[in-house]
């Protein structure tokens, strides 16, 4: 017969339901443990591609703060896009990868989210061909648009300047975020050995310095096909 828990064991798994600890980890415990071991703040958007199928469908969430907090300031951000948008859609219609792209407005943060194929860099750069001269309005709206407008003239300097307002994406797999995060510390993977213990804490500690951020790159799929289909359509077999 399994042996449970201890009595310790279960008393630390029932801390994160307590009133008490809840007040305490967000005074003392994470700040404690984020001044010991902090951890940087991990780039957004979707990460370099190892198999030619997670090129697509890829996710960008660029959240972008508005200069006027106020009404007239998310009307002036709405009006800039709704004048636009037939020259938006045509723009975005001749990028030819992209599947969807919408602007809303949420806590006066103009946001606009899309999903794209291939490159991330090269979707900027197809993306600032066909409508750089729209969204120079946009950014014009926008906290520290100015830096970047004409962006036709400043290209690699948006191109970074997307990718810092890019939400950060959590991996699939949980366990991948103590690869992500040895690499922006310049370790070697698995160096030393991390257990599955250290994965809330590292977790935590993430989401400490990355408090934006996207659960995961999301469902990609067809409508229609299976995965059988797919694929096979990719010559990728089984």
């Amino acid at each position: 017969m399994a042996k449970g828990p201890g009595w310790f064991d279960r008393f630390v798994n029932d801390l994160p339901e307590r009133r008490w600890f809840q007040f305490l980890s967000n005074i003392v415990v994470v700040p404690f443990w984020a001044a010991i071991d902090p951890r940087p703040k991990l780039p957004g958007g979707a990460r370099p591609a190892v198999q030619p199928s997670e090129s697509l469908q890829r996710m960008m969430n660029l959240i972008m703060p508005l200069k006027n907090k106020s009404p007239v300031g998310r009307a002036m951000a709405a009006m800039v896009i709704s004048q636009n948008i037939d020259e938006i859609f045509t723009g975005l219609d001749n990028v030819g990868t992209i599947h969807f792209a919408r602007f809303i407005i949420i806590d006066d943060k103009l946001c606009m989210l899309s999903v794209y194929d291939g490159d991330f860099s090269n979707y900027i750069r197809d993306f600032i061909v066909a409508i750089g001269n729209v969204f120079d309005g946009i950014l014009s709206q926008v906290e520290d648009g100015d830096d970047v407008i004409p962006t036709r003239d400043n290209v690699e300097k948006f191109i970074d300047w997307v990718h810092d307002r890019d939400l950060f994406q959590l991996p699939d797999f949980a366990t991948d975020i103590f690869a992500l995060q040895d690499a922006a510390m310049n370790r070697p993977a698995g160096s030393p050995p991390h257990s599955l213990d250290e994965l809330p804490r590292a977790m935590i500690l993430q989401l400490k310095a990355n408090p934006n951020f996207s659960l995961g790159g999301g469902y990609r799929g067809y409508a229609g096909f299976s995965v059988a289909q797919i694929r096979q359509k990719f010559g990728l077999g089984w």
